[in-house]
């Protein structure tokens, strides 16, 4: 009837099921429940020539794939999108310029570095990069770790000025020409890292730096930046520091100097930090009203360019100025492997943090606005950006985070607000960039230094992760300390280490409980947490929330006799001190019975002596008999111990639902677990394996004549039914 159908009217009733079938184990489903589905394996051949057989929408789909710009393109809409990224596009720009020339100073190569990177990556990831959103170019953390890589390779002390053993000076020319070749290389292998990576499908390998470990790391990172701007915003002449330490010499450094700080460079750098703060918290107060944000960067840079050339800051107040800045763009040329050894571990560290920055904001903007991004084809793009860009003097760049909440606040609806941007800047590079020779070196500083503000705010993660989840808080923890005393390269190394011991520890130290059944349902629940759930008798039912493998296996040995309190070899050893005692109870002292018999014949051999006789009734000597019966009884009371059951528990169930995978250790101890438990006539089986862990146990050849499949259940209730059914018949064996 239609009206069985429909769900109940009232408001108070709930949906239910009710089912009913009989007992299932893995025996009966296999052989008759379900069956598996013919397949022909292909052979290796076969595979290879389906792989590399060609058609039209593969060659489409390939093409696709490589260049995504190609799915979105020919149907962008103009009327739609245009203005949106036309706007988004000079914002970006505008922002892109200053920071290109910033960071270039963190990469420790000159000015007009940043602004190549700032161009020829941008145009590139157009054409590659499957996210529409986020804005690559340089960022800090990445120019911070290549310069200190830069600088551990070219020191000021390679360069002494006029052939001096370096106290007269430094050749700054020829030291800036090395150090871009340095940079040149790094960067050439980063790119080619990452495209490695992409074409071997490698894009998961971001999911090993966990969002507490990335966080811990930048806002480490932006610790280092800032020690490293110090100098320039108080006009200090210092050396710059890389590895273990490079933190607090650097700022040992600057204090230490202190009285020699140039005033002048002081009140600009801190007026334009002011100024720039505030444009940045009115930006955020009001961004719902302002159409676009108001771009605080490039007007500090414009006003200060113009009143240091006006008032001539480098030649009257000895104001450090970014200099000579080469018009048009540099022929490609062939980077110096020379150094190429010396730069493996560097070059993999910054591959990998490149990565994972990119595509995990990648990631944020696609969720946000139901779109997918290809981790693979994000480290191809980022791959190719870096690689291609190196031979055009660039250095390695990533997405700012910065710079794509801008882009994608101001209406950039697709990668053409990015290329946009670019132009941006190449019309800098040709045309103008000679304008901001005079900008002074501490409004970069200054720039970067604001720009610090939202990983500095990373801080507020500790009490968070407090709260949450105390071993992610400690990853943090580690990460920020490590990559802020022994530098990014080994922090980084260190951080991913103890984060792997995290996951270890997790597996060692895995919650193992008791489950009860919650009465009238199907649930079983943690005895010890819900007053609801009792357990059943006669039956333990264990769960650890863990898969079982070489590394814990005796760990779950350990934790089902501890949680159960079921130990077989304990019971077992308690069973023969038993009867130790026993054996010695009966050899060093009569029993009562004895006595008993000894007493009457000596008051029987007393009246004989006296000449009184003795005649046994017929109950006498049927108690007499009933009594030698005991003694022959009690010989037997050790095979009668042997028979009794050692504890009250006849079956354990293992739960092993949350057991992903076993491995060949974990099967042989849950193998030994059965056998062991068998000594003692408590029966195991297992309950909620999946199809795959089956198969995996059917691979491993863990079932036996001992173990077969009817020990294993779908269900905990399947299992906890087969042992009670067992039980009773074990008990009532007439009732069968």
């Amino acid at each position: 009837m239609e009206h069985d159908v429909c769900t109940m009217e009232e408001p108070s009733s709930s949906l239910a099921y009710r089912l009913e079938r009989p007992v299932f184990s893995e025996d009966y489903i296999s052989s008759r429940l379900l069956h598996k589905k013919e397949r022909t394996p292909q052979t290796a051949r076969q595979r290879v020539a389906q792989h590399l057989r060609c058609s039209s929408e593969k060659a489409k789909s390939v093409l696709v794939g490589l260049l995504p710009i190609l799915s979105w393109l020919p149907s962008y809409p103009v009327r739609k999108y245009l203005f949106g990224d036309v706007v988004s596009g000079l914002s970006t720009g505008v922002m892109q310029l200053p920071q290109g020339l910033a960071y270039a100073m963190l990469a420790a190569v000159p000015p007009v570095n940043g602004l190549y990177s700032s161009f020829y990556p941008v145009v590139l990831y157009t054409l590659f990069g499957t996210s529409r959103h986020i804005s690559v170019g340089t960022f800090a953390v990445i120019s911070l770790m290549i310069g200190g890589v830069v600088v551990r390779e070219v020191p000021d002390s390679m360069f002494p000025l006029n052939g001096t053993n370096g106290t007269g000076g430094v050749d700054v020319d020829a030291r800036d020409v090395r150090r871009v070749q340095v940079a040149v290389v790094l960067t050439t292998l980063v790119g080619l890292i990452q495209l490695v990576l992409g074409i071997l499908r490698f894009g998961f390998v971001a999911i090993y730096l966990s969002e507490p470990l990335v966080r811990g790391f930048t806002t480490a990172a932006s610790v280092h930046v800032f020690a490293s701007q110090l100098k320039y915003l108080f006009g200090i002449k210092t050396g710059r520091f890389s590895g273990p330490l490079s933190v607090v010499r650097g700022v040992v450094a600057v204090f230490t100097n202190i009285t020699s700080t140039n005033i002048t460079t002081l009140i600009v750098g801190l007026v334009c930090i002011v100024f720039l703060y505030a444009v940045k918290v009115f930006n955020e107060r009001f961004k719902k009203k302002l159409p676009i944000p108001i771009p605080g960067e490039i007007i500090v840079v414009i006003i200060s360019t113009g009143v240091s050339y006006g008032v001539s800051l480098f030649e009257k107040y000895n104001v450090d100025i970014v200099g000579k800045i080469p018009t048009g763009l540099l022929p490609p040329s062939c980077p110096d492997f020379s150094v190429l050894p010396h730069l493996v571990t560097d070059a993999v560290a910054i591959a990998v943090v490149s990565f994972s920055m990119g595509i995990s904001l990648a990631k944020i903007f696609a969720l946000k606005y139901g779109y997918s991004v290809d981790g693979n084809q994000e480290l191809i793009a980022l791959g190719l950006c870096n690689f291609l860009s190196s031979f055009f003097h660039t250095f390695a760049i990533t997405s700012s985070m910065s710079r794509s909440l801008v882009q994608e606040s101001t209406g950039g609806k697709t990668q053409v607000a990015g290329f946009l941007a670019s132009l941006l800047v190449l019309l800098v590079i040709v045309a103008i960039g000679f304008l901001f020779q005079p900008l002074p070196q501490t409004v970069l500083a200054a720039v970067i230094m604001v720009n610090l503000l939202g990983m500095f705010k990373q801080v507020k993660d500790i009490p968070a992760l407090w709260k949450t989840s105390k071993i992610e808080l400690v990853v943090w923890l580690a990460s920020f300390m490590a990559s802020v005393l022994l530098g990014l390269d080994y922090g980084l190394l260190v951080a991913i280490g103890f984060s792997i011991l995290t996951v270890i520890y997790r597996t060692q130290r895995p919650k193992s409980v008791v489950l009860g059944h919650v009465s009238d349902t199907g649930l079983y629940c943690d005895i010890e947490e819900y007053e609801e759930a009792t357990e059943c008798s006669g039956i333990k039912i264990f769960q650890l929330n863990s898969s079982i493998y070489f590394a814990n296996s005796d760990l779950y040995v350990s934790a089902l006799k501890e949680k159960t309190g079921v130990d077989p070899t304990r019971l077992l050893a308690e069973r023969k001190l038993q009867q130790k005692r026993r054996r010695r109870q009966r050899e060093g002292k009569p029993s009562k019975e004895q006595s008993h018999a000894e007493k009457r014949a000596a008051v029987i051999r007393l009246d004989a002596e006296q000449g009184v006789a003795h005649d046994l009734l017929p109950t006498q000597k049927q108690e007499g008999m009933q009594k030698n019966g005991k003694l022959a009884e009690s010989q037997d009371e050790e095979e009668e111990l042997c028979v009794q059951p050692l504890c009250s528990v006849h079956s354990i169930i293992l739960d092993l639902t949350p057991v992903n995978f076993m491995d060949s250790v974990g099967a042989k101890a849950v193998k030994a677990i059965i056998k062991e438990y068998a000594t003692i006539n408590v029966k195991i089986v297992l309950a909620g394996c999946s199809r795959t862990l089956l198969s995996e146990l059917s691979t491993m050849q863990f079932f036996s004549d001992a173990v077969t499949p009817g020990l294993i259940f779908p269900t905990i209730h399947d299992a906890v039914l087969h042992c009670q059914q067992r039980e009773a018949s074990v008990i009532c064996p007439a009732d069968q």
